[in-house]
């Protein structure tokens, strides 16, 4: 957020925020990724805009500075769940620095899948 900021909840108080959400909201309308796993922002982004635009997990609701490898640590159990199970916020928390504080969001389907020969 920009120091010369007044509101939370005008997205041009925030540096890069609008970029975010304007390129979720192009991916999403795009159509053609309807099982992408989309995370934005970084710290003290908009997060209400950010999931609003279409992301499945954002950084950060309380306006914290997050932990640089939170937005792996998502990444790596989404794509280490089974294809069949639905990840929340809540199946991960416990394993980030700041919990649902840094990092938040929708949830996703999981996307490692078993290949039978």
């Amino acid at each position: 957020m920009l120091k010369s900021g007044r509101s939370y909840e005008d997205i041009y108080n925030y540096r890069n925020s609008r970029y975010f959400a304007q390129t979720v909201r192009t991916v999403r309308k795009e159509g053609k990724n309807k099982g992408l796993v989309i995370f934005a922002g970084a710290c003290q982004s908009y997060y209400e805009a950010l999931i609003s635009a279409g992301a499945n997990f954002a950084s950060s609701p309380a306006r914290i500075l997050i932990d640089f490898v939170d937005p792996l640590v998502v990444a790596e159990k989404i794509a280490t769940t089974s294809a069949n199970k639905f990840i929340t916020i809540q199946d991960i928390e416990d394993e980030l620095r700041d919990g649902e504080r840094g990092i938040n969001g929708v949830g996703a389907m999981g996307k490692k899948k078993v290949l039978l020969m």
